[in-house]
């Protein structure tokens, strides 16, 4: 077997734009819903937390992510997870790439996030206000600007010293960048929740009526960073896959056994296409899926400088129209 190029953490961000990794979730949404049968991710459960096992198949090439989710590493001064994406040839398997798994993820949900807030957020949406302050929280920000003209962020964590590294890395970009509370949530256009916490981290009762809410923290059933009343509020509850949230996004699995949601208020990516923003609180959560990191990951290959003449050519599918109202 030829060595196989590694695309770490700074080449795939260099290689991937926020418009490029956006586009490339539009291409690859409707083929996905088209085709249907997801394959669930995989949990083998360690002695020092978990292995996930995420595959995805493609018309031109297939993969498979691998995620080890270590608790107390951050005690020990790592990240809490890892992971690296492995990209085969959909025709002959033979693998192409092995990517940052990491890295990739972050890109995806921001990039994700962001697609969904350009088809349904108000157009007018000014104002962000973002829980946590890793890298998933700093990835929505640069994402959610590339979509909307925000230039106001409100930053919440429980780490001040994080908070405040963050709002000086984001300092020269031209917005207000600052620390922030809870309650900023009752004048925010956005909001974007991606932490670890395990319970809710704002009351639902102080969010502004036109709210468009995005929560990426969890996905499992035990896990949540919303409350009820963000549900028996909202007017529009978007998942990416009804069957898969039900199983694995805790906000949802909770608010439906505390009866703030049915199973039949939920709409996924399949109804994506016929939606249309909503002028009450819409939320968005996501647990992540296999495709979406096989759209990014297909998007880094297209785009290595290193490929070579025998590796696929694809032809993207047309992207889903974006939306004006």
């Amino acid at each position: 077997m030829r060595a196989l190029p590694f695309v770490d953490s700074a080449q795939l961000t260099d290689l991937l734009s926020w418009p490029t990794a956006i586009a490339a979730l539009g291409r690859a949404l409707a083929p996905a819903y088209a085709q249907g049968g997801f394959v669930e991710r995989t949990n083998v459960p360690l002695d020092n937390g978990e292995l996930l096992l995420m595959p995805a198949a493609g018309g031109e090439t297939v993969g498979v992510k691998i995620v080890g989710v270590a608790p107390r590493n951050p005690e020990r001064g790592l990240p809490r997870i890892q992971a690296l994406y492995t990209l085969f040839d959909a025709h002959t398997l033979a693998p192409l790439a092995v990517l940052d798994g990491s890295t990739l993820t972050t890109i995806r949900t921001a990039a994700q996030s962001a697609y969904v807030v350009r088809e349904l957020a108000p157009e007018g949406a000014r104002s962000l206000v973002v829980f946590g302050a890793g890298p998933q929280a700093e990835a929505h920000i640069e994402a959610v600007r590339a979509v909307r003209a925000i230039d106001t962020v409100r930053i919440v964590g429980r780490r001040p010293e994080r908070v405040a590294a963050l709002c000086e890395r984001l300092g020269h970009s031209g917005v207000d960048v600052r620390a922030g509370e809870r309650a900023d949530v009752a004048s925010a256009d956005i909001v974007v929740c991606a932490t670890t916490s395990t319970t809710p981290v704002f009351d639902g009762a102080d969010l502004a009526d036109h709210a468009f809410v995005v929560a990426v923290g969890s996905h499992t059933p035990d896990a949540r960073e919303l409350d009820g009343s963000v549900f028996s509020r909202a007017s529009l509850v978007l998942v990416e896959h009804r069957h898969t949230a039900l199983r694995e996004a805790g906000d949802i699995v909770q608010a439906v056994a505390e009866g703030a949601l049915t199973p039949t208020r939920l709409t996924d990516f399949g109804d994506l296409a016929d939606l249309r923003a909503d002028t009450g609180i819409s939320v968005y959560k996501s647990v992540g899926m296999a495709w979406q990191d096989l759209a990014i990951a297909q998007a880094v290959w297209d785009s290595l400088p290193t490929r070579t003449s025998t590796a696929p050519t694809t032809v993207p599918p047309a992207e889903l129209p974006r939306r004006t109202s």
